[in-house]
């Protein structure tokens, strides 16, 4: 009698795999099918029973009562099985353990991803002709949270991917078009550029959160839209220096944009990104001293004091001195002994539960203009309606 295989072996089998199973469903037996595609059965046969310990691996074994499929990425680490007096299934325990080898092959695959997404690009821009050495170009974006999702009627807004992506970049666009030729730009992400830090669409924490799209096309879209950033402010600037803070929401995928951002640009001696992965980050502009956190671990009232006990030799060669931060989503400024410490808004709309709780801050993204002596000097400020009447 001629060897049956189950049809939904097919889910779990690569393209030879596949091949096989069509010959022997085309000739019958093993044997007949391998003399037909010109192998010797042993290798059809070898390769056939692998992959059916594969499939039970990931949790399908007919025979053996195993018929629910454990996701992506993991693999059936036990089942346990009752059967009523008359031997029928009653009820099952399946537990699952990470398939590493699995989980590396999806990592390759997203980046892969993100590599075929910026194939494309046009060249980097060349200097400036012009510029002011003396400014800085301060552009902090506030909590981008891309890959939010939320639906007008439960938060009040509207929210996704694309949403997200057009409102970031027409900000930076705005903003360079009225910026000072400053010869230094710093492009400092506060913090939660993503809302979600895995594609279980969860936080860093493990909370469950509204995301649109797959994590793979979040981080392709968060990818492109720092890129778009960064070169337009290589249009104005001669020199863009990119700090992505690490949120509370996207610990691990924010210190991945900045590497892949940094493998970017590794050839453009114009662009800097900062690797660091400490929770303060500090930066000196002659008699400025800037310091920024994400906001969800620092207390405004303990920054300064902070600042100066991680930087007591650019403390004392400074004058002007602030903490730039995310995290709450709404405008606070407050001048304490030492220096200034202010919150910024987001562009980012809330989401249902955000909504659910009272939230109603403003959306806009600043420019500041720092001058090496004189601290700040004037600022620009994009709003959401601006933005959204372009």
């Amino acid at each position: 009698m001629a060897r049956q295989y189950d049809p939904r072996l097919r889910e779990f089998a690569d393209s030879r795999e596949i091949a096989f199973l069509e010959a022997v469903e085309k000739h019958g037996k093993p044997t007949h099918a391998a003399k037909a595609i010109g192998i010797h059965h042993s290798v059809l046969i070898r390769a056939l029973e692998s992959l059916e310990k594969r499939a039970a691996k990931q949790g399908y074994s007919p025979a053996h009562d195993l018929t629910h499929v454990v996701p992506d990425g993991y693999l059936l680490k036990g089942a346990s099985t009752y059967y009523n007096k008359d031997g029928e299934k009653a009820g099952q325990w399946i537990k699952t353990d990470i398939d590493r080898d699995r989980q590396a092959a999806i990592l390759r695959e997203f980046a892969e991803s993100l590599a075929e997404g910026v194939k494309a690009l046009a060249p980097i821009t060349p200097a400036p002709s012009h510029v002011i050495s003396d400014l800085l170009c301060v552009y902090p974006q506030g909590d981008p949270h891309v890959g939010l999702h939320s639906w007008w009627a439960e938060a009040g807004e509207d929210f996704d991917l694309k949403i997200a992506e057009r409102l970031m970049c027409a900000a930076v666009d705005r903003l360079v078009a009225t910026a000072p030729a400053a010869e230094t730009a710093l492009l400092l992400n506060l913090g939660d550029m993503f809302h979600a830090d895995n594609q279980r669409n969860e936080s860093q924490s493990g909370h469950k959160l509204d995301v649109d799209g797959r994590w793979a096309k979040v981080q392709q879209v968060g990818l492109r839209a720092m890129l778009h950033c960064v070169r337009r402010l290589l249009e104005k600037h001669k020199r863009v220096i990119l700090r992505i803070n690490r949120g509370n929401h996207d610990g691990h995928s924010a210190y991945a944009l900045a590497l892949m951002i940094s493998c970017f640009f590794h050839d453009e001696p114009r662009v800097e990104v900062d690797l660091s992965p400490a929770v303060a980050w500090y930066f000196q502009f002659g008699k400025v001293l800037i310091g920024s956190t994400h906001g969800d671990t620092l207390k405004g009232p303990d920054m300064l004091p902070i600042m100066a006990a991680d930087e007591p030799e650019k403390w004392g060669e400074t004058k002007h001195r602030y903490w730039y931060v995310g995290h709450v989503h709404h405008q606070d400024v407050k001048e304490y002994r030492g220096g200034v410490v202010e919150y910024f808004r987001t562009l980012a709309a809330r989401d249902a539960w955000h909504a659910g709780q009272g939230y109603r801050a403003g959306r806009d993204m600043r420019l500041i203009v720092l001058h090496r002596e004189h601290g700040e000097i004037e600022r620009h400020r994009a709003d959401i309606g601006m933005l959204e009447a372009a």
